[in-house]
């Protein structure tokens, strides 16, 4: 029977249960399990080469907060905040909060033209190599069958198993499954204290969360008090342990904030999926971001962001599709395809990684201008593809004068790249110089692979130009090696050269 029911610091950096029983002649021990519930036993844990070589992922929110489409998928909480311009929207639009709430939104959420294999297979044609759903945002409404909460896409909304139908999905097609978990952002996402709106009501406290004191504020830099119970702890464990049970995903990434819940439970839920994995014959990764877990327990992540500098760790790096948001609105502002290559090449070459967020429409439509970009990308990687996939970073990241600012939510402070901006990966004893634009001159200069720069173990030998059938030109001095181009660019974006030592 089912029961209702957090400063920007970038870090550059089950229980075994042993037992005897006193009434037996010999004790029983239990197995032994590989991790515990403590940082030093889970900063053991390796990172898994398929996550090394994959480079590419893809994700999506979508949910009830799909259905207004309005500025932001924190729709949910900004509709109950007073004098916000989604409140006043909400109201113009809606109705007032005690006649429709957040709630109200769930029935309209019906994915009537959702197809998981659909979706999954224009994943894989974007090039992308993991994928999946944000399984539970800030809202608490859950997108898999849930038998611990009534208020799941199972029982409510689309009546189906989103995360289910996905997993099978993406798995079909050759990709590894991701599951995304917001849960600790609920912790007094709504105002549960105020009884004049419906999230006040205790009849929806399986949605809205347990009763907290009027002004506790999770989006502060550190919430007021009081912190999560142990009640509302568990609950975040154990959804965690019913997705992992249920789905047994590849990847499970955690948004900020997770600090607020207690650290025993967070050690807890690491342990406990390592341990899983390790039943399930499964490498498995999981995310986290800021200091919200030890440093090597498990693989950092930026959210709208990237690295300045190649790292010694490999990272990986959350960013959406639309600039504006993280879910479907209304009125868009697409990235360009040329932006999203970019960005992408330049992380790999730091020892990084992207998740590409996607919003689809409620109705679970992917929109053609997503659609598009997503086909334009799979194009460059069919092409490009081996300067990424499998690849790792060189002893230096690139050269040019992109500057790349540092920070949360910092990329929109970064400048596009231009020809000059030349990045690096290696495989084995092949170098990759992929050129984030063509030269208006038809002649690019690698300056860093000059022969008095001492980066090359051994003399260049033969230089390719990846998707060109013919033959470079090209010259190798002190000042650089330098290529002579074909008279047309191949392709519209990056283009990569294959250089032999």
């Amino acid at each position: 029977m089912k029961r209702n029911n957090w400063i920007y610091s970038l870090i550059i950096f089950g229980l075994c249960a042993c037992t005897a029983n006193p009434e037996k002649k010999e004790s029983q021990v239990m197995e032994e399990k590989p991790y515990t519930a403590d940082w030093s036993s889970l900063q053991q844990h390796q990172t898994p080469e398929w996550f090394l070589d994959a480079k590419f992922g893809i994700y999506f929110h979508w949910g009830p907060y799909s259905v207004p489409a309005y500025q932001t998928e924190w729709y949910s909480h900004w509709m109950y905040v007073e004098d916000h311009p989604v409140r006043k929207h909400h109201e113009e639009t809606y109705g007032s909060l005690d006649e429709f709430g957040y709630k109200d939104f769930i029935p309209m959420f019906t994915a009537s033209q959702f197809d998981a294999d659909e979706w999954a297979e224009l994943f894989k044609k974007s090039g992308a190599q993991f994928a999946g759903p944000v399984a539970e945002h800030a809202d608490g409404f859950a997108m898999w069958d849930s038998q611990l909460t009534e208020w799941d896409a199972v029982d409510m909304g689309p009546k189906r198993d989103i995360v289910g139908e996905m997993e099978k999905a993406i798995r079909k097609q050759g990709m590894k499954f991701v599951a995304t978990y917001h849960r600790h952002w609920m912790y007094a996402w709504y105002p549960t204290w105020d009884t004049s709106v419906d999230a006040g009501d205790t009849q929806f406290e399986g949605l809205y969360g347990p009763k907290v004191p009027e002004g506790t504020f999770v989006m502060a830099d550190k919430p007021t008090n009081p912190l999560p119970d142990d009640a509302f702890n568990q609950e975040w464990l154990d959804r965690l342990d019913e997705l992992m049970d249920k789905y047994q995903p590849d990847m499970i990434w955690f948004d900020n904030k997770m600090d607020i819940i207690g650290e025993e439970y967070r050690q807890q839920f690491l342990a406990n999926y390592y341990n899983k994995a390790e039943e399930w014959g499964q490498e498995v990764v999981c995310t986290y971001k800021f200091t919200d877990m030890a440093r090597g327990s498990a693989v950092l992540d930026l959210e709208r962001a990237r690295m300045s500098e190649k790292k010694d760790f490999p990272w990986l790096t959350d960013d959406s599709i639309d600039w504006k948001a993280w879910s479907h609105i209304a009125n868009p502002k697409y990235k360009s395809t040329n932006r999203l290559i970019d960005f992408l090449v330049d992380v790999v070459s730091k020892n990084g990684a992207v998740l590409l967020n996607i919003p689809p429409t409620a109705d679970g439509v992917i929109e053609q201008e997503v659609r598009d970009r997503l086909l334009e990308m799979g194009e460059w990687l069919s092409v490009n593809g081996e300067a990424i996939y499998g690849t790792r970073p060189w002893k230096i990241y690139g050269e040019g004068p992109q500057e790349i600012v540092e920070g949360h939510l910092s990329e929109n402070k970064n400048p596009d790249a231009v020809a000059q901006d030349i990045r690096f990966t290696t495989k084995g004893d092949t170098l990759y110089a992929i050129a984030l634009d063509w030269p208006e001159s038809g002649k690019l200069m690698i300056r860093s692979l000059g022969t008095d720069q001492e980066l090359l173990d051994e003399t260049i030998s033969q230089v390719e130009l990846l998707g060109y059938k013919g033959k470079i030109k090209w010259i190798h001095s002190a000042e650089g090696l330098e290529i002579t181009l074909p008279e047309e660019p191949v392709g519209q974006h990056a283009f990569a050269l294959k250089i032999a030592q």
